[in-house]
């Protein structure tokens, strides 16, 4: 009885995963179709007039937009998962300014901790000996460059636009981490944040695979749920 009890909850979470999955895929390949049918059959839309073109556009990139997002938001959530703040900030501890600036730039496109975490991640890179304008550049590239604006932007104006943001991004904060650099501003840095040790960023190291895939779908559910109306009002004027 309690290899059974121990066993069950970890059949069905694969099948669940494998059912969410499932249901992605085949609502991915169902949108185009199902746009037109309710366009032109339900609605009775004459296919060659403006209106129907837009109305069916608009069924269409609105549930494609919203399962593109919610499938890359999962994806990068759990794989940001494996990386924790400690490793960002041994990977760039060390490293010259031209050089750490521009990872720190591209670490912060890929690990965008949240902007909660901005002042411990601050205060453990300098500890460990980051300079302050590697430091600033990856601050000002987590936000600012971002798996949801990117993936919002690709679906609305398509690759041209967003590979222009991301370029546009990565460019202000790496230069902004040289200009600090270069400013040499550490002497404003108060006393204080050098003394401090960098416990408060201390994460559990090993988290299981289903604790990582249910955090990235709470992660997941909380910026679709706060984007969604965004994403239905831009394709509407698109």
């Amino acid at each position: 009885m309690t290899a059974l009890a121990v066993r069950r909850p970890a059949v069905s979470f694969r099948l669940t995963v494998l059912a969410g999955a499932v249901l992605w895929t085949v609502a991915w390949f169902l949108a185009l179709p199902l746009s037109t049918w309710v366009a032109f059959d339900v609605l009775g839309l004459d296919p060659a007039t403006q209106l129907a073109q837009a109305v069916a556009f608009f069924l269409f990139d609105v549930p494609k937009v919203l399962l593109l997002l919610t499938g890359i938001v999962t994806l990068v959530s759990f794989m940001r998962s494996f990386v924790s703040p400690e490793r960002v900030r041994s990977a760039l501890a060390g490293r010259n300014a031209a050089v750490g600036t521009v990872a720190a730039a591209g670490f912060g496109v890929v690990t965008p901790f949240c902007s909660c975490s901005a002042v411990p991640l601050f205060i453990g890179f300098l500890e460990a000996g980051v300079p302050l304008g590697v430091t600033f550049a990856f601050l000002v590239a987590s936000p600012m460059v971002n798996e949801v604006a990117i993936v919002l932007l690709w679906g609305l104006v398509g690759p041209q636009l967003t590979i222009a943001y991301v370029v546009a991004g990565l460019t202000v904060a790496v230069f902004a981490g040289l200009l600090i650099g270069r400013l040499g501003l550490e002497r404003y840095v108060e006393d204080y944040v050098w003394k401090i040790r960098a416990g408060s960023v201390v994460i559990n190291d090993k988290p299981t695979v289903e604790d990582r895939v249910r955090d990235a779908w709470r992660s997941t559910l909380d910026i679709v749920g706060r984007v969604w109306p965004y994403v239905m009002v831009g394709i509407g004027i698109g």
